[in-house]
């Protein structure tokens, strides 16, 4: 380890990752409530609202690989900065937007900052705390994911219909605050031990580190089966992911509720993503990485299935509920599991690349509902779909998946 480095207590080291977690879900999830509060504001037709989630995985998938480079060539800490800074103030310029185009082009920068966050947050803490007890921490800082979404949800349910026409600008503003207070947590964030020991060694053999040079890496033969395996599974769950929950309220729409009905039953199936989150958490160190990812989306599947069949309110909240308890709980699991399966070296190269890859996917998922929905295609068939590329991801976590339980990070 370097020296020098100031210690961080696990819990400290918790709470700055996760805020930065919370606020990037908050942009999320409000997200989804936005789409449907403009298609009754600016009449957008369902193409259009896919564009919108569309073009903010364009940008988080750019930003991913960018700033995962980027992360290991500079820092962690300081890309954690930068990418905070990146989407809180283009959300707060977004809530000025007075056109489709104006709030597409935002929702780029927002998600270049996005996109950039969320692996070097992984890499960082999953280098920070003891082999142990890693998966369990980095799962509980991803857990922060879930209050995000709730609060989104209670932003939405309580401001957007109460304030016609400009709910939601008020609701980004809502969003955008906050964060620059984590901004200012993280100045007293040390950066990772691991990292700055990689510096002092290329430092001491005159070498600096190439964006070229540790992509090819990522293909060598050590690393190659880990990214072909890493880039399917995160393909497969951000396609999933991005298609369904971004239109989540929307979907509730099409089934027959009104907008209030449609984002009271949201938040409710939101607050299943706590328990998700914290089951995985425990189990995580216990059973291992593959088992709560294949246990977790299989549940995941099994859930968007009832979920495009429920026709009612029952069907409907248990089987929403459902969903964001599995797809939640995997999520932590692959945010864990990915730093661990790469050097110090091009560890957050490798985890933001697997990242980027994982946001084509989340550019197509939405996209293909929007277009499906105008081609009067069912949303049964639709979350058919969502379910069987989940099976995919399980299908390369079985074939080509190793178990890093309990692993030391590899220098």
């Amino acid at each position: 380890m370097a020296a020098n480095v100031p210690p961080i207590s696990r819990n400290k080291l918790l709470t700055i990752a996760g805020l930065g977690f919370m606020f990037d879900a908050f942009d999320v999830g409000l997200l989804s409530f936005i789409m449907a509060a403009l298609k009754h504001d600016w009449n957008l037709s369902a193409t259009e609202m896919g564009w919108i989630g569309g073009i903010n995985s364009i940008g988080m998938a750019l930003g991913a690989l960018m700033f995962g480079m980027l992360a290991d060539r500079i820092g962690r800490k300081k890309v954690f900065i930068l990418t905070l800074l990146t989407f809180s103030i283009a959300s707060g310029l977004s809530a000025a937007s007075i056109s489709l185009a104006m709030l597409l082009f935002l929702r780029f920068f927002i998600g270049l900052g996005l996109g950039g966050e969320l692996p070097v947050t992984s890499t960082l803490v999953s280098e920070s705390v003891q082999a142990h007890e890693r998966g369990k921490v980095v799962v509980l800082v991803e857990s922060f994911w879930a209050l995000g979404w709730i609060l989104a949800a209670l932003v939405a349910y309580f401001v957007i219909p109460n304030i016609p026409d400009h709910g939601w600008r008020v609701a980004l503003l809502i969003g955008a605050l906050p964060a620059f207070y984590a901004v200012y947590l993280r100045r007293n964030l040390p950066d990772s031990p691991r990292y700055l020991s990689q510096m002092e060694l290329r430092a001491a053999m005159q070498k600096k580190p190439r964006f070229s040079e540790n992509l090819a890496q990522l293909f060598s033969r050590p690393y190659r089966r880990a990214t072909v395996m890493l880039w399917v599974l995160w393909f497969c769950v951000v396609f999933s992911y991005y298609g369904m929950f971004l239109w989540l309220p929307s979907v509730v729409g099409l089934k027959g509720f009104g907008l209030m009905k449609s984002f009271e039953y949201v938040l409710i199936m939101t607050l299943a993503q706590l328990p998700g989150y914290f089951t995985a958490a425990w189990l995580i160190d216990r059973l291992g990485r593959k088992f709560v990812l294949v246990t977790y989306l299989l549940g995941t599947a099994l859930s968007a299935y009832f979920f495009g069949n429920a026709d009612t309110v029952a069907q409907l909240l248990i089987s929403g509920m459902m969903l964001s308890f599995f797809n939640l709980g995997a999520w932590g699991a692959l945010y864990a599991y990915t730093p661990e399966q790469y050097p110090d070296a091009i560890r957050a190269t490798g985890a933001g690349a697997a990242a980027a890859v994982g946001r084509i996917g989340g550019i197509f998922g939405p996209l293909m509902v929007g277009y499906l929905v105008v081609a009067q295609i069912s949303i049964e068939t639709i979350f058919l779909l969502f379910c069987a590329t989940i099976v995919v991801g399980v299908t390369a976590v079985l074939l080509l998946g190793k178990e890093t339980q309990k692993m030391e990070l590899r220098t």
